[in-house]
Order: structure tokens, then C-alpha cells, then sequence
């Protein structure tokens, strides 16, 4: 551990467990902070444009952005015509937004001060604000059955090391898709959600897109009593509200996929001969943690938009 091997070099060991437990939030970001004020007075103009040069994490993306911009106004059109409200997300999420409630990595997140981390996935920023919305303590909800169905697109980032591929940015875009609600029985919330999800996929790729090799992969994860069988119900209720969307039910098992519960599913599409896994999306845990109230349902799905448009990119030309 770096941290470690640095605090033994100073001849502080416990340097990490005192920043850690013996300091507020408050107090270690007012010591952050006059940290950071101190480094940037060493700084030099010629020091800041070497970083800029050298920084992963601040090189514009090469894409057009006009062209993007477009594809997104398309996506964001579309989700609003199946009730999805958009929301600009604020460019920073609380502290441990993705690591407290989902199984990712605080190491692969780009943490600041004020307790705050720079948005890493937009679906866990929409968690907190579906969780905000319906807790009960401060706001009433007209209905149990009520769905909250939110949408944004931002650009995300993550600080694993990239391989050395054209184009490849520790930043990109992804759109985003939320649907909130409670479990009312028969597995209500998760048909009424799911298709509502692939719907919209559907009329964004297919209808406004007119890419036709369209398909989705449902897979069962862990954390619903018999994930086997609750796939199968979705997907027979799918195919009687959508039988013509092509919908594959997976068989690989219940593998370490711990990010998802009951239920992943993949979008698939085909262009210029390329097949690729544009998005997924599935059933998550994220509102019951965060609300304590194991009736709280939450369905997301995301889709590589940056990429979308590299493989779409002549027809905004």
C-alpha cells in the first residue's frame, strides 16, 4: 500500500489511522485544503501546462463535439417521450457515492475535498436523488406504487490505467436511465420498469436510430429467492407487451456478479458489421440501502454514448 510505505517514510505510521479516525469530515478537509493551497503556491505557469501535457484526466475528448451533442439531444428526446425526466447532475457526488452502496473500488474514483468525489457513474448520483425524494421523513409520497423515472447524460470519470488505444479517455460520456419505486407484489415494479427500459431502448435504437440489429440478454444474478425463475417471468411478460423485441434469456449462471440483483441485462447492436455491447442495465439495491427499507426497488440502465457515436458518427456529418 502506497499510503503506508509513505507514512513509514515520514516516521508516522499511524499517519492514515489519524487522518482517518481521529479527524472529522470537517476537520480533514480544512486540512486538505490548506495542503492544496500550499502545493499550488509552488506551482509556476510552466509547472501548470507541463501537467496539463502530461494528466490524463484533463485532455478534451477528440470527438466532434456538435455531432455528439446531437445524438444526444436524440437520446434524452426519446427518454422524455416514455416520462423520464432529464436532470443536468451537479459534476461532483458525496463521498462514497458508488463505493458505499454498490461493489466499486474507491481507489478507481477520482476523490476531492469537501467530501466529495467527481462523478464516476451517474446511475448512483440518480440513486441518492431518488432516495432523497422518497424519504419518507421529508417529502410524501402520494402513492406507493408511484414511479420516479429520472435520465442524464455526463461525462464520467475513472482512474484505472487505459490501454494504449486511439480514443480511449479516463473521461467519457454515458447516458443514463433511473426508474425508482416500491415492491407492491407479483414482481409489479420489476415487469412495469424492465419493460419500460427496453421500450425505450428499443425506439431509441431501432426507431430513431434505424439500427435494426437490436437485441437484449437478460442474465439471473443473486438476490432474489429464485433469480431462474424470476427471469422467466419477466421475460414472459416481455415478450407479451413487447413480442417484437428480440430477448434472449442467458443460461450462464449465477456467477460473482454481485453489482446487479436478480436481474443484468445486456443491449447488443449491430453496425457495420460490428457487433457490440452498447449497454446494460438491471435491478439494483442501491435505495434500500440508502433508505433502509427492503420494499424500495431501483432499476438502471446505461449506454455507451461516446462510443454509440463513433460507431454512428457519419450520419451527424
Amino acid at each position: 500500500m502506497i499510503g503506508k510505505k509513505i507514512a513509514e517514510r515520514i516516521g508516522r505510521p499511524d499517519l492514515i489511522d489519524i487522518l482517518t479516525t481521529e479527524l472529522t469530515g470537517s476537520e480533514l478537509t480544512s486540512l486538505l485544503l490548506e495542503v492544496f493551497s500550499r502545493k499550488t503556491e509552488q506551482l509556476s505557469p510552466a509547472d501548470l501546462l507541463r501537467v496539463y501535457q502530461t494528466n490524463r484526466f484533463v485532455k478534451p475528448a477528440d470527438v466532434d463535439m456538435v455531432g455528439l451533442r446531437a445524438l444526444e439531444d436524440q437520446v434524452i428526446s426519446v427518454a422524455s417521450d416514455f416520462d423520464f425526466i432529464p436532470l443536468e447532475l451537479s459534476p461532483v457526488a458525496p463521498l462514497g457515492s458508488c463505493s458505499v452502496v454498490a461493489t466499486a473500488d474507491q481507489k478507481k474514483i477520482l476523490s476531492a475535498t469537501r467530501q466529495t468525489e467527481v462523478v464516476a457513474d451517474a446511475t448512483n448520483a440518480l440513486a441518492l436523488h431518488i432516495a432523497d425524494l422518497r424519504d419518507g421523513k421529508r417529502n410524501a409520497i402520494t402513492s406507493a406504487s408511484d414511479l420516479l423515472r429520472f435520465s442524464a447524460i455526463h461525462r464520467h470519470v475513472r482512474t484505472p490505467t487505459l490501454p494504449n488505444i486511439p480514443g480511449m479517455r479516463s473521461h467519457f460520456k454515458i447516458a443514463c436511465f433511473v426508474t425508482g419505486g416500491r415492491d407492491t407484489g407479483n414482481y409489479q415494479f420489476e415487469k412495469v420498469a424492465l419493460t419500460e427500459h427496453i421500450a425505450m431502448m428499443t425506439a431509441f435504437f431501432r426507431d430513431t436510430l434505424q439500427i435494426y440489429d437490436l437485441s437484449f440478454q437478460l442474465y439471473p444474478r443473486k438476490g432474489y429467492p429464485d433469480p431462474v425463475a424470476f427471469i422467466g417471468k419477466l421475460s414472459d411478460y416481455l415478450h407479451q407487451q413487447q413480442p417484437d423485441c428480440p430477448i434472449e434469456v442467458m443460461t450462464d449462471g449465477l456467477n460473482d456478479n454481485n453489482y446487479y440483483k436478480g436481474l443484468q441485462y445486456k443491449i447488443s447492436i449491430t453496425v457495420q458489421d460490428q457487433t457490440i455491447e452498447i449497454g446494460d442495465g438491471g435491478f439494483v439495491d442501491w435505495t434500500q440501502q440508502l433508505l433502509q427499507n427492503k420494499k424500495e426497488r431501483m432499476l438502471t440502465t446505461g449506454i455507451g454514448l461516446e462510443l454509440l457515436y463513433r460507431l454512428v458518427e457519419r450520419r451527424f456529418s
